[in-house]
């Protein structure tokens, strides 16, 4: 149960996701502490049109953006996974909420596995059907050996479609944000919540790769190893946004596919694509290889 008031999911995208990519770069370039973060987050697009771009931002398959390469050539059985943007709500120290720099990964406590409530400030919980997100990190170039001790921040806008720490009413909020470090098996797990569609965009989630969580916590997020997107299938949203609190979300999934979505839309989604199991009385599982 949530205990925060909320905006709808329709008053949150009319702030922050109006438009589209209209809004999301709006909100960049106000937010952005410095003209050097705007540019850098434009370059990741600059191999595409602007007009391919959108919240999450992201590159066309096979292009090359500063946050390496998206070449999908296979090594052995996996691939590197296509590069994204972390968009304009990433939190991750390259830009600001308004109130100054909006950087979770400085936050005590934020290498959790459970994303759901907040940890500074706040102990608010985003109220959602319970998802556990596994990541498993391998090595594309050395026959997808796992990587083991590299860290993942992951983050994902909230069942009405608002981001914390930026949007109406949750600027004050710091959950579905958090830092796990890879196993021996190069997977982290995360419990959070199914994530809703806000207008404009696929539901997905965020994540960052950093060589380890010494990394994630002090390098800027330009010196990620990786950053991209996870895609989630349109079964299990369909279920779960028939169910209270996702009511918004099902005419915004009517109105988007994967081929016209700005980031999946433009590199292969189903590198991209989440395998998902589970019910909303049990809660899902979502897991993704990861080729770095």
């Amino acid at each position: 149960m949530n205990t925060f008031s909320s905006p709808s999911l329709k008053n949150d995208a009319a702030h922050h996701h109006q438009h589209g990519l209209a809004g999301d770069l709006q909100t960049l370039i106000k937010t952005a502490p410095d003209r050097r973060s705007v540019l850098r987050w434009l370059a990741l697009g600059s191999a595409a049109p602007l007009g391919l771009m959108a919240c999450g931002g992201g590159d066309s398959a096979g292009s090359t953006s500063t946050a390496g390469s998206t070449t999908s050539t296979a090594t052995g059985t996996c691939a590197v996974i296509p590069a994204e943007t972390g968009g304009p709500y990433p939190g991750d120290g390259t830009n600001s909420n308004g109130s100054g720099i909006a950087n979770a990964l400085t936050l005590s406590g934020i290498v959790r596995s459970d994303i759901r409530s907040s940890i500074v400030g706040s102990s608010a919980v985003a109220g959602g059907v319970p998802l556990t997100v596994t990541l498993k990190l391998v090595n594309a170039s050395a026959s997808c050996a796992s990587l083991a001790g590299y860290a993942v921040y992951l983050w994902h806008c909230t069942r009405e479609g608002g981001y914390s720490m930026y949007s109406s009413g949750i600027t004050a909020e710091n959950y579905l944000r958090g830092v796990q470090v890879s196993n021996a098996n190069g997977e982290v797990t995360f419990t959070t919540i199914v994530p809703g569609c806000y207008s404009g965009r696929w539901p997905h989630i965020h994540f960052e790769v950093f060589s380890s969580v010494a990394a994630a916590t002090t390098l800027p997020a330009g010196d990620a190893v990786r950053t991209s997107q996870l895609a989630l299938p349109k079964a299990m949203c369909d279920t779960v946004y028939a169910t209270s609190g996702y009511s918004a979300s099902v005419s915004n999934l009517a109105n988007i596919s994967l081929a016209s979505d700005n980031v999946f839309g433009n590199d292969s989604a189903a590198q991209q694509m989440a395998t998902v199991s589970g019910s909303v009385a049990t809660g899902y599982a979502a897991s993704l290889t990861v080729g770095v």
